[in-house]
C-alpha cells in the first residue's frame, strides 16, 4: 500500500466519520427544532386560550358595568321626572290664579268646621288670607302661616292643631300616591 492510497483511505474514513457526525448533528438539531416548535405551539395555544378567556371575562364585566350604568341613569332620569312632577304640582298650588283654589279652600274649611267649630282659630297662608277670613265664620283669624296656600286650624288652648296647608296636604298625598304616579309616568 502506498502512501498515497493510505492517505486516501484516511481521508475517506475521516470524510465518512465527518459525514456521520454531520448527519447525527443534523438529526439531533431537527429533533431539538421539532421539540422547540411543539413547545412554542403549546405556549402560543395556552396564551391564546388564556387571552380568549380574559377577553370573554372583560367583555362580560363591561356589559355588566354598562347595564348597571344604564340602570343608574334610568333611575336618575325617573327621579328627575318625579321631582319635576312634584314641583309642577307645587307651582300650580302656589299660583294665586289657580282656578281650583276657591273650591279647595271651601272644602278644607268645611272639613275644619266638622273638626273644630267655633272654639278654634285659623292661621291662613298669606296668599289666602282674604278667602280664609271670608270662610272662617266665627273662628278667630290669626297670624299668617308659611306655605303654598290653605291654613292651619288651632285649638283655643293650643293643645291641638290641624294642618290644612296645600303643601302639607300635597306631601301626604304625594307619599301615598307615589306608586300610582310612578306607574302612570313610567309604565
Amino acid at each position: 500500500m502506498s502512501l498515497e492510497s493510505l492517505a486516501k483511505d484516511i481521508t475517506a474514513a475521516a470524510q465518512a466519520e465527518a459525514d456521520e457526525l454531520a448527519a447525527s448533528a443534523q438529526s439531533e438539531a431537527d429533533t431539538m427544532r421539532s421539540e422547540a416548535e411543539a413547545k412554542a405551539e403549546s405556549i402560543r395555544s395556552e396564551a391564546a386560550a388564556r387571552a380568549e378567556r380574559d377577553a370573554e371575562q372583560i367583555g362580560r364585566e363591561i356589559v355588566a358595568s354598562a347595564r348597571q350604568a344604564n340602570q343608574r341613569d334610568l333611575l336618575i332620569a325617573r327621579r328627575a321626572a318625579l321631582d319635576a312632577t312634584l314641583e309642577q304640582a307645587k307651582s300650580t298650588l302656589a299660583d294665586p290664579k289657580w282656578k281650583g283654589r276657591a273650591a279647595l279652600l271651601k272644602s278644607l274649611m268645611a272639613r275644619a268646621d266638622d273638626i273644630g267649630g267655633k272654639g278654634y282659630s285659623v292661621r291662613p297662608v298669606g296668599i289666602d288670607r282674604k278667602a280664609v277670613s271670608d270662610l272662617a265664620g266665627g273662628k278667630k283669624v290669626g297670624d299668617d302661616a308659611d306655605g303654598l296656600g290653605g291654613f292651619i286650624l288651632d285649638a283655643e288652648d293650643g293643645s291641638v292643631s290641624y294642618d290644612f296647608r296645600f303643601d302639607a296636604l300635597l306631601d301626604r298625598a304625594w307619599s301615598s300616591s307615589l306608586p300610582a304616579v310612578t306607574a302612570a309616568l313610567f309604565d
